[in-house]
C-alpha cells in the first residue's frame, strides 16, 4: 500500500501521493487511449497539470468553498479537473455524461455551482443552452481543445495558461491550499439519480470518503504492481472510491476504458489485475460465454461442462479448507488447460479479482466465474455511505451475500427489516433539504431503504428495497429483486421486471436478448422482419414461457408470474426507465406500460 501515513483529505492524499510516493517511481499513473494506443502518464505530469488547471481557476476567481461542477467520461482531465476543484479547498459536483439539459440546469442551481468543466461539443452544447438560467454560473471549462467564441467559455489549456502565468506571480500556492482543507470540510455534492422524484445532493466529507478508502484498503490488497481497469462512471462514488482514490492510493497504475462496448478489448491491451464492475458485466461475459458453447460440438460441450464441475469442485475444497486431493489437482490442471485458462486470456490472462457493486450479484454467477479462475468480490453501499457498508473479503466470501461490515461501519436490522448503518463514512446529508436528511438519518444511523438480515456466520444478505416490496391483493409479501435476477439468468432474457404490488397474482415485462432470439429464430426457420414483429410471435411467446416454467420451480405459487408481455425496445437511461447505475425505476415503467399491464390482468382471477 503506497499510504505510508495518515492523511485526512484529498488534497493530502494527492500531495503525498504525487509528490513523495510519486517522485520515486517510473511507472504510469494513468494510461488513456489517444489515436488508438494507450498513453502512459507520470506522477509528474498529474501534478502539474492539476496545478496548472487549479491556478487557472484561481485567476477565474474559485476561491475555498466554491462549488465547481464536472460532467464527462473517463479520462486524465476528471482526475485534474476533481484534484484541482479539491486542491482549492473547493467542492466538486459531479454529473452523469447522459443527464439533460434540464436536470443539469436543476443541479446547476440547487449546487450552487459557479462554474462547470465539461469534456466535448456534445456536452457544452448542453451547458449553453440553459446557461442563462443558471444564476450562479460564471465559467465553462472543455476539456476537449475546441475553438469557441462563446463568452466566459475556456479551454482547458486556455485555463492551464492562465494557471502558468498566475504561478509565476504566486509560486508557492497550489502546494499550499493543499493543506488548507479539513477532514469535516464537503469534498463533493453527488446528486443521487433515485428511482423516484427529484435527485438529491449527497453532501461527502473528506472524512466519509477517507474512511471509506482506509477501510478498503483493510479488506484489499491493493500494491504497487497492481493495474486497475476504469469503465465505470467516475461521477459514481463507487468508482470514484474505489477504482480512483483507494487505486491512487494503493501506487496502483489506473487504466481508463474506452467504452462498455471496447472493454474486452481494452482488457486484452492493458492486462488488468484488479476491476470494479456492476452484474451486468458478468451477465454480458456470461452469456457470451454460453453461446460460443452452444455453437460448438457436442463433444466440447461436453468438455466445457465437465470443466465448470471440476472447477466448482476444487473452489469448494480451497474455500473451505484449503485441502484438495491429488486426484482433483489432476482434473483441475487438465481443465485449466482445456478451458480456464482461454477464458481467463480474454480478460487479460492477470485478473487477481474483480470488486462488484451497484445490484447484486447472483450465486449461479460468482460461483461459475470462480470455478473459470475470476474471483467477484461483492460489496454493498449506497452514495450517502461513501459508498462501502460491507464486503466480502478476499479470504472470506459467501456467494449470495454481501459480506461483512467494513471496518470501522455498523450495521443493525431494524425491526421492519431495514438495514441501518452507522460510521464515519455516512454523509453529512442532503444538499438544501433538511427534510429528507432527517428522515434518512436518525441519532446518525443511516437508514438505507433495503431490506436485509445477517445469516449465522456474521454474512449480511440483501432481500429487497423497502420500498420495493409488493404485497399483492392476497396479503401476501414479495420481494421482486431476487426472482427478476433469477430469470436474468436466462439466455433469451435481458431485462426482466416483475409486476405485482396490490394485485392478485405477478406478472412480468421482459425485454429479451434479441441477439439469442434472432439465433432461435433462425435454427428453427422462424423468419421476421423486424425486432417488433419477432417478439409478436406465438412461438417466441411460447419459448419464454419454457424458460419461465424452468426457472420457477423453487418458487411459491403466489410468486410465480401468471403472465407476461414482451417488449421490443430495451429500458433505457436516455427514457428515464432506468438509472445511470441501472437500477430499475418501477414507478416510471408501471407508469409508461399501464395499458400493456392492464392487459395482462384482463380475464383472469
Amino acid at each position: 500500500m503506497a499510504i505510508l501515513k495518515k492523511v485526512k483529505t484529498i488534497p493530502e492524499l494527492f500531495k503525498y501521493i504525487t509528490l513523495d510516493f510519486g517522485s520515486k517511481q517510473t511507472k504510469p499513473v494513468l494510461k488513456y487511449k489517444i489515436d488508438n494506443n494507450y498513453v502512459d502518464f507520470s506522477y509528474k505530469q498529474l501534478y502539474d497539470e492539476t496545478e496548472n488547471l487549479a491556478l487557472g481557476m484561481v485567476s477565474l476567481g474559485v476561491k475555498r468553498f466554491d462549488k465547481v461542477s464536472i460532467i464527462g467520461e473517463n479520462r486524465p482531465e476528471w482526475v485534474f479537473s476533481d484534484m484541482a476543484i479539491l486542491g482549492l479547498g473547493g467542492i466538486d459536483v459531479p454529473l452523469y455524461p447522459i443527464l439533460t439539459s434540464e436536470s443539469i440546469e436543476f443541479i446547476l442551481n440547487n449546487s450552487d455551482s459557479v462554474g462547470i468543466i465539461v469534456s466535448t461539443q456534445f456536452q457544452l452544447n448542453k451547458i449553453l443552452k440553459i446557461r442563462d438560467k443558471c444564476r450562479k454560473l460564471k465559467f465553462i471549462i472543455i476539456m476537449n481543445d475546441i475553438e469557441t467564441t462563446d463568452k466566459d467559455v475556456y479551454t482547458f489549456k486556455q485555463v492551464q495558461q492562465k494557471g502558468k502565468i498566475y504561478k509565476n506571480e504566486n509560486p508557492n500556492l497550489f502546494a499550499q491550499s493543499l493543506s488548507i482543507a479539513n477532514e469535516d470540510d464537503l469534498c463533493t455534492i453527488i446528486y443521487t439519480s433515485g428511482t423516484t422524484g427529484e435527485p438529491k445532493g449527497v453532501m461527502l466529507t473528506h472524512k466519509n470518503i477517507i474512511s471509506n478508502v482506509y477501510g478498503a484498503h483493510e479488506v484489499f490488497n491493493f500494491n504497487e504492481s497492481d493495474t486497475f481497469l476504469s469503465f465505470l462512471p467516475l461521477c459514481h462514488i463507487f468508482e470514484r472510491m474505489a477504482g480512483y482514490y483507494t487505486a491512487l492510493s494503493g501506487g496502483c497504475t489506473i487504466a481508463y476504458a474506452e467504452s462498455i462496448e471496447k472493454i474486452a478489448q481494452n482488457m486484452a491491451e492493458i492486462n488488468p489485475t484488479i476491476m470494479t464492475a456492476v452484474p451486468r458485466l458478468f451477465e454480458r461475459m456470461y452469456s457470451r460465454i454460453k453461446k460460443t458453447v452452444e455453437s460448438q460440438p457436442a463433444k466440447k460441450q461436453k468438455i466445457f461442462n465437465w470443466a465448470i464441475e471440476v472447477g466448482k469442485l476444487y473452489a469448494d475444497k480451497k474455500r473451505a479448507n484449503g485441502v484438495i486431493p491429488i486426484s482433483l489437482l489432476l482434473k483441475h490442471k487438465v481443465a485449466d488447460t482445456l478451458v480456464f485458462k482461454k477464458l481467463r486470456e480474454k480478460t487479460g490472462g492477470k485478473l487477481r479479482f474483480i470488486v462488484s457493486g451497484g445490484a447484486a450479484l447472483s450465486r449461479e454467477l460468482g460461483l461459475f466465474f470462480e470455478a473459470v479462475g475470476i474471483l467477484i468480490i461483492e460489496g454493498y453501499g449506497l452514495t450517502e455511505s461513501s459508498p462501502v457498508i460491507s464486503a466480502n473479503r478476499l479470504n472470506d466470501y459467501k456467494y449470495g451475500t454481501v459480506g461483512k461490515p467494513l471496518p470501522g461501519v455498523e450495521i443493525k436490522i431494524a425491526k421492519d427489516g431495514e438495514i441501518l448503518a452507522y460510521g464515519p463514512n455516512i454523509m453529512k446529508g442532503y444538499y438544501n433539504n433538511k427534510k429528507e436528511t432527517d428522515e434518512t438519518i436518525k441519532d446518525g444511523w443511516l437508514h438505507t431503504g433495503d431490506i436485509g438480515v445477517f445469516d449465522a456466520e456474521g454474512f449480511l444478505i440483501i432481500t429487497d428495497r423497502k420500498k420495493h416490496l409488493f404485497k399483492t391483493s392476497t396479503g401476501k409479501y414479495i420481494a421482486p429483486t431476487p426472482i427478476e435476477n433469477m430469470f436474468l439468468a436466462s439466455k433469451y432474457i435481458d431485462q426482466f421486471v416483475l409486476i405485482g404490488d396490490r394485485r392478485m397474482f405477478i406478472t412480468a415485462l421482459i425485454v429479451p436478448d434479441f441477439e439469442s432470439l434472432k439465433e432461435y429464430a433462425d435454427a428453427n426457420r422462424i423468419s421476421y422482419k423486424n425486432e417488433k414483429e419477432l417478439t409478436d410471435m406465438k412461438q417466441i411467446y411460447e419459448l419464454l414461457e419454457k424458460e419461465l416454467a424452468v426457472f420457477q420451480k423453487k418458487l411459491a405459487a403466489y410468486e410465480k408470474v401468471r403472465r407476461f408481455t414482451i417488449l421490443d425496445k430495451p429500458f433505457s437511461i436516455e427514457s428515464g426507465e432506468i438509472t445511470p447505475s441501472l437500477k430499475v425505476k418501477r414507478k416510471v415503467i408501471e407508469e409508461r406500460y399501464t395499458d400493456l399491464i392492464d392487459e395482462m390482468y384482463k380475464s383472469m382471477d
